[in-house]
């Protein structure tokens, strides 16, 4: 090994504990034992590792990690939010952030190169992120914490929107609205937010013993940009049309208010239509759209606290944690019929 190059990894590796228990040997952080202090030292020494200075140097590193898909959404929709909530955290903290972006499309991801020289990884969202990678971490003991994502039968620290209850508040919305004949447009089966959304919507339909008709529930066309709109056209074709639309996203809900404007109906008149998301551009729609609010900003930065806590071995704990959302009612909707 080069030992100019050693990094706190290897550092971890040679000494046989995690890398947390480097920083707070490094640092001179409580709770770590005589023995398992001068092992560390020890090996930092054959390395010859120079740890970084707080003062004067550049400050302590973490990942972010997000599937390529999500890049364009940086700039505005939901996870530009929540990506400006961790930087500005972390910034907060004295740390900086590292974009790593995970293309399918690419052979091999290079997980080495991802954790190289840093203290923790968030990973942001799941869809074309397979569970594989993240538990790769989680193995290699790496400080991890997911937004708006989990994996079943792992225990690994979350901050989540509160999808299946944003689901169920929207649909709720319009069943007390007299609407019983709803439509749902979808979202890709391989985000876990989407599905729980999905799930709160069917929730609040089966306790008026009602469902969604399949031919209500089109399927998201994969690859396209305006998959909302699409859906919509195809509910739109039938010779039988809902009186109410719920979208799983504002931007699903946005394609859709103009496939019904482009087929001469009128919103919220002929069909209302509601969503999720809260997005900055939900309440310069024609009309403002009806929808329930995740705080994405709150939801980047809790998840930076959580690692930044992790990293530094405070908290331990590992939990599932899940942010309110709150029913935001403007016109798209309507009024009881």
């Amino acid at each position: 090994m080069n030992k100019s190059k050693a990094t706190m990894r290897d550092i971890a590796s040679a000494a046989g504990v995690s890398v947390t228990t480097v920083w707070m040997v490094i640092h001179n952080k409580p709770g770590i034992s005589p023995h398992t202090a001068e092992k560390v030292w020890s090996v930092i020494n054959d390395l010859d590792y120079r740890p970084r200075k707080p003062a004067g140097s550049s400050p302590d590193a973490v990942a972010l990690l997000i599937e390529q898909s999500s890049i364009p959404a940086i700039s505005d929709v939901f996870y530009g939010d929540v990506i400006r909530g961790v930087q500005s955290e972390a910034e907060r903290l004295g740390m900086r952030v590292v974009l790593s972006v995970f293309d399918r499309n690419k052979r091999g991801f290079d997980l080495n190169g991802l954790i190289h020289d840093v203290q923790g990884v968030v990973v942001a969202n799941d869809g074309d992120l397979p569970a594989q990678t993240v538990l790769q971490l989680k193995a290699r003991n790496i400080p991890i914490v997911l937004i708006e994502s989990y994996i079943a039968g792992h225990d690994l620290p979350c901050v989540l929107g509160d999808n299946f209850m944003a689901g169920y508040q929207i649909t709720k919305h319009l069943l007390n609205l007299g609407h019983r004949d709803i439509a749902v447009l979808k979202g890709p089966s391989k985000y876990s937010s989407l599905v729980d959304r999905l799930r709160g919507c069917m929730a609040a339909m089966a306790e008026e013993h009602l469902l969604f008709p399949p031919e209500w529930m089109p399927e998201p066309l994969s690859g396209h940009p305006l998959k909302g709109y699409v859906q919509m056209k195809q509910i739109l074709a039938l010779d039988r049309r809902p009186t109410a639309v719920i979208a799983i996203s504002d931007k699903t809900a946005i394609g859709a208010m103009d496939a019904i404007r482009e087929a001469g109906l009128r919103i919220p008149e002929d069909i209302a239509i509601g969503s999720i998301d809260n997005t900055k551009e939900s309440q310069f729609t024609r009309p403002p759209l009806t929808t329930v609010h995740i705080p994405k900003y709150e939801i980047g930065m809790l998840a930076m606290q959580k690692l930044n806590r992790i990293i530094r071995g405070e908290d331990p704990t590992v939990f599932k944690s899940v942010v309110y959302s709150q029913l935001i009612v403007r016109k798209s909707c309507g009024s009881a019929r």
